[in-house]
Protein backbone atom coordinates (compact mmCIF):
# COMPACT_ATOMS: atom_id res chain seq x y z
CA UNK A 1 0.00 0.00 0.00
CA UNK A 2 2.95 2.09 0.97
CA UNK A 3 4.53 1.63 -2.86
CA UNK A 4 1.12 3.06 -4.15
CA UNK A 5 1.26 5.89 -2.52
CA UNK A 6 4.75 6.42 -3.11
CA UNK A 7 3.53 5.97 -6.88
CA UNK A 8 0.83 8.26 -6.89
CA UNK A 9 3.20 10.57 -5.22
CA UNK A 10 6.07 10.81 -7.69
CA UNK A 11 3.90 10.90 -10.57
CA UNK A 12 2.52 14.28 -9.09
CA UNK A 13 6.02 15.80 -8.44
CA UNK A 14 7.09 14.82 -12.21
CA UNK A 15 3.85 16.58 -13.41
CA UNK A 16 4.25 19.67 -11.07
CA UNK A 17 7.79 19.89 -12.37
CA UNK A 18 7.08 19.52 -15.78
CA UNK A 19 4.42 22.12 -15.65
CA UNK A 20 7.02 24.05 -13.61
CA UNK A 21 9.50 23.67 -16.17
CA UNK A 22 7.37 24.42 -19.00
CA UNK A 23 6.14 28.20 -17.44
CA UNK A 24 9.81 29.20 -16.58
CA UNK A 25 10.98 28.28 -20.12
CA UNK A 26 7.68 30.30 -20.99
CA UNK A 27 8.54 33.16 -18.99
CA UNK A 28 12.21 32.90 -19.88
CA UNK A 29 11.23 33.27 -23.77
CA UNK A 30 8.53 36.43 -23.12
CA UNK A 31 11.51 38.30 -21.22
CA UNK A 32 14.16 37.59 -23.76
CA UNK A 33 11.32 38.87 -27.03
CA UNK A 34 10.13 41.83 -24.75
CA UNK A 35 13.68 43.27 -25.39
CA UNK A 36 13.63 45.83 -27.99
CA UNK A 37 17.13 45.20 -29.34
CA UNK A 38 16.17 41.44 -29.68
CA UNK A 39 12.50 42.49 -31.53
CA UNK A 40 14.76 44.67 -33.91
CA UNK A 41 17.10 41.99 -34.46
CA UNK A 42 14.17 38.92 -34.95
CA UNK A 43 12.38 41.85 -37.35
CA UNK A 44 15.51 41.59 -39.69
CA UNK A 45 15.23 37.78 -40.14
CA UNK A 46 13.08 36.50 -42.89
CA UNK A 47 11.19 34.04 -41.62
CA UNK A 48 10.07 32.24 -44.88
CA UNK A 49 13.66 32.11 -46.48
CA UNK A 50 14.34 30.45 -43.09
CA UNK A 51 11.69 27.80 -43.24
CA UNK A 52 12.51 26.91 -47.09
CA UNK A 53 16.45 26.09 -46.01
CA UNK A 54 15.31 24.26 -43.34
CA UNK A 55 12.60 21.99 -45.70
CA UNK A 56 15.19 21.38 -47.63
CA UNK A 57 17.50 20.63 -44.94
CA UNK A 58 15.10 18.27 -44.06
CA UNK A 59 14.70 16.89 -47.36
CA UNK A 60 17.86 15.93 -47.94
CA UNK A 61 18.29 14.13 -44.52
CA UNK A 62 15.43 11.57 -45.30
CA UNK A 63 16.75 11.01 -48.65
CA UNK A 64 20.43 10.13 -47.29
CA UNK A 65 18.71 8.42 -44.19
CA UNK A 66 16.89 6.14 -46.73
CA UNK A 67 19.69 5.17 -48.48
Amino acid sequence: MEREKRSELTTDTDTLYLFGGAALILFGSGLILSTPLVRRYLGQVDAGNLMSNALADIGRYWRLRNM
